[in-house]
Order: C-alpha cells, then structure tokens, then sequence
C-alpha cells in the first residue's frame, strides 16, 4: 500500500512539473515574443518623454496614452530586469518609429538615445538673423525677449557685442535644451576657433588682436561666397589696412543702415556712421556678422599679392576681378556696369 501511495505521489509530482514546465514555457514564448515583435500603434512622428522620478510603470502608462498598447505591464518589467533597464531611464525625449520592439525601446532609455534635434547658425548671419531663427526654431523652452546686452549677460558674456560671437555651425541639441543652451554652446565654439585662428595668424599681420581678426573675418564672409577668394580678400584686405587705406567695403556700410532695404545708393556710402568705411579709416566697431572657420583661416593667412582694388565680375557667379590701379579698377567695373545692364535688358531678366 504504501508502495503504491509513492508511486501516485511520484505520477502526481511528475504530471506537476510537467505542467510548471509547459507553463513556464509558454510564458517564456508569450514573453520573448513579446520582446521582440514591433510595438503596434506606433504613427510616424511620435515620441514619448520621460520625465525625473519616472518610473517604469509611469512610462508604460504614457505609452498607453499614446495608443500604443502591447504586453502587459509584467512582460515590461521582465524584459527591463533582463536589460538591466529597470530603475536607470534616462531623462529626456524617446524617439517612437514604426516597427520598434520593446527590447529596441527600452535599451535605448536605459542607454539614453534621445531625440537629437539640430539647429544651424549660417555662415554671414547677423545676430538680427540668428536671433529670427531662434525665435522660429522649436526649442520647448526659451529665454525671455532680450535684448543684445541682457541676452550676453544671460550666457557669461557680460559687456559683449554680440555681433560675431557665434560659430556657424550645426548644433544637436534635445527637448531639454533652451535655445540659451545653444548659444552658450555656439559662442564657446567661437572663442576656441578664433583662439585657434589667432595663433596660427601671419607673423606680418598688421591686425593687432584677436577681436581685430574677428572683425576682419566677418567683413571677408560677407564680401564673397567662393571659398577659394577668401584668402585673396583677407589678403586685399590687410594690404589697405598695413598702407593705412581705407576699406570701403559695402557690407559694413550696409550693415550701419538702420532699416536697409536691399539697395545701397551713393548718399549711403557719404553718409557717415561707425561702420562707413569709406568715411572711416579702419576697422569697424565690431563685427557685421558671424564668420566660418574658413573665413577666420583666410585671414590668419591671408593670399600674397599686390592687389588694392576689386569689383563684382557680374556674371552670377559671385566671384571677382582684383586689380592692382585705380585705372585697371576702373576698366573693371565699366564692364561690370555694362554686363549688368546687357543682363537686364535680356529676355531671360524679364
């Protein structure tokens, strides 16, 4: 009998663990099933955010209120104790793409992969133009309506101009970044660039500081969009600097033309203000826009050469004629006029 009664018992324990073992193995395939099958729901476009203190169950909750409604919430926290995922979700903004699987998402909160946002500082902005594209940029969080000096004062540049102070550039940043954030980053960018510019600058340049080149280089990115000139132009450039000839450069004086308006006439250019270099001996004040690397490279090493003068060519190209007199200066811009009006009276300009 009591044989017997052992032998049920053992059949008993056996038919036990065979159902414990069915049961866990159709967990375990619910379960690895779960983790890595793409999360339904998902639209193009949508993005969850985690905010301190979230835990998992809250960030299962958001993803509910989002539609996304796989697994239930211990496949979730099985998977993350699997990662190493529970309790270490990072802050920030988590990209939702279609075709994702829970085991994609929660390593890339437990690894902090959150949505990279881009914002780009062009080369030849102004800071009128660079704070217009702030202001239209999608930064969830933005500085109050400052102005020039409260906004310098508001990154740790107190007593700044802010003209030139930003390294065009493109710059990552998240949905906790303030737009502050960026310039911060920008203009710290900047300083290391002209620091770096400024001592690989020629021995013989006759610019005496590291702001002088800054302003320089800015008037450079102004005066041409072909790469390959902007060695010569700085170079152009020093040369009247080092003879003690006037610049009468356009851009700056359009830049000292409180509402320009596209045109620039001869009583702009007599007109005197601080930026007129054709009234003015010197540099500017300050900076008319924000100038690239490559602007700041050509003026650290400027071209060789002989040339005092140089006019638009005229052709659409955006490149130039330098020459070394007043005559052959003169010679080029009659051509500049009479190609410029040849192309407004063709067809083609109509």
């Amino acid at each position: 009998m009591t044989h017997t009664r052992k032998r049920r018992s053992g059949v008993f324990v056996l038919i036990l663990l065979l159902l414990a073992g069915a049961a866990a193995w159709l967990l375990w395939e619910r379960y690895t099933g779960f983790a890595d099958a793409s999360i339904a729901g998902i639209e193009a476009g949508q993005s969850v955010q985690i905010e301190r203190g979230d835990s998992l169950p809250v960030v299962i909750g958001k993803l509910r209120e989002l539609g996304i409604s796989d697994g239930e919430e211990i496949q979730w926290r099985l998977l993350a104790r699997q990662l190493d995922a529970d309790g270490r979700l990072h802050v920030g903004e988590y990209a939702l793409v279609p075709g994702t699987t829970p085991r994609e998402l929660l390593l890339a909160m437990r690894d902090g992969k959150v949505v990279q946002r881009r914002f780009t500082i062009v080369e030849g902005w102004n800071i009128r133009e660079l704070r217009a594209a702030l202001a239209r940029a999608p930064f969830e969080q933005k500085a109050p309506d400052l102005d020039d000096a409260a906004l310098m004062q508001a990154i740790g540049q107190p007593g700044v101009h802010p003209e030139g102070r930003f390294l065009p550039e493109t710059y990552a940043y998240t949905a906790g970044d303030s737009d502050l954030d960026v310039l911060r980053r920008a203009n710290a960018a900047m300083e290391r660039a002209l620091a770096a510019a400024w001592a690989q600058r020629d021995p013989d340049t006759p610019l005496r500081t590291a702001e002088e080149m800054l302003i320089l280089a800015s008037i450079v990115e102004k005066e041409t969009g072909i790469a390959s000139e902007r060695p010569q132009i700085a170079g152009w450039f020093e040369r009247r600097l080092r003879i003690g000839m006037r610049l009468q450069t356009d851009p700056t004086v359009i830049y000292g033309i409180a509402n320009y308006d596209g045109n620039i006439r001869r009583s702009d250019l007599l007109t005197d203000t601080p930026y007129n270099t054709y009234t003015r001996d010197g540099l500017p004040p300050t900076p008319i826009a924000m100038p690239g690397v490559d602007a700041l490279s050509a003026v650290a090493n400027p071209a060789d050469g002989d040339t005092l003068y140089f006019v638009a060519i005229g052709d659409g190209s955006g490149r130039h004629v330098f020459s070394r007199t007043l005559g052959e200066h003169n010679a080029a811009v009659r051509e500049y006029v009479q190609r410029y009006r040849e192309n407004a009276r063709s067809p083609s300009a109509q």
